[in-house]
């Protein structure tokens, strides 16, 4: 493949705009940028996620996560229709089947938990969050644009996925969920 980017600094969004994969520029504050900037965060956080020592095969699911995420924002920087569809029932059945096997092991939750924990365990519930907030910025696009409606499944199984990420984190680094107690109480 050859080179995508050949200089970096180019000056064209300085009036606010940006480019798209189609060649068409759009606001920096337009939905379709706001849905691929929420995902370009939630891949950093991911990869923040990623520069620490996790067991098992987190980190190769993690990265594929990554790049399963790239491809979200690859269909997002293509506008109109036919919408171009990357991301499907395979890649959202990868994280059920993960979410399955790393919940399997971990105790029935009682009350609400409060992110927190281990500093893994508290990244991996920033990240949850994030992804949420990227969910919810595909969800707003969708609302006055297509969009491949696998790409919110997915965004939402991920932030399952990183809860339960994050629980089976505490019990390998050997602490407990912390329970959310009402202040009355």
């Amino acid at each position: 493949m050859g080179n995508r980017l050949t200089k970096i600094c180019t000056r064209t969004g300085d009036d606010g705009t940006t480019g798209l994969g189609d060649g068409s520029r759009t606001g920096k504050d337009d939905p379709r940028i706001e849905a691929i900037g929420a995902i370009d965060e939630l891949n950093s956080a991911l990869g923040l996620l990623l520069s620490y020592d996790l067991p098992g095969n987190m980190p190769e699911r993690l990265s594929r996560v990554q790049h399963s995420l790239f491809d979200v924002g690859g269909e997002l920087c293509l506008p109109g229709q036919p919408v171009r569809v990357v991301i499907g029932a395979e890649q959202t059945g990868e994280l059920e089947a993960a979410l399955q096997e790393l919940n399997a092991d971990l105790p029935p939750l009682r009350e609400f938990i409060l992110p927190g924990g281990s500093r893994a365990a508290a990244v991996c519930h920033l990240t949850r969050t994030i992804c949420r907030r990227a969910e919810r910025r595909l969800v707003s696009l969708a609302r006055v644009e297509p969009v491949n409606p696998a790409g919110i499944m997915y965004l939402n199984r991920l932030s399952d996925l990183l809860f339960v990420m994050a629980r089976q984190l505490n019990k390998l680094a050997g602490k407990t969920d912390v329970y959310w107690r009402h202040e009355r109480q």
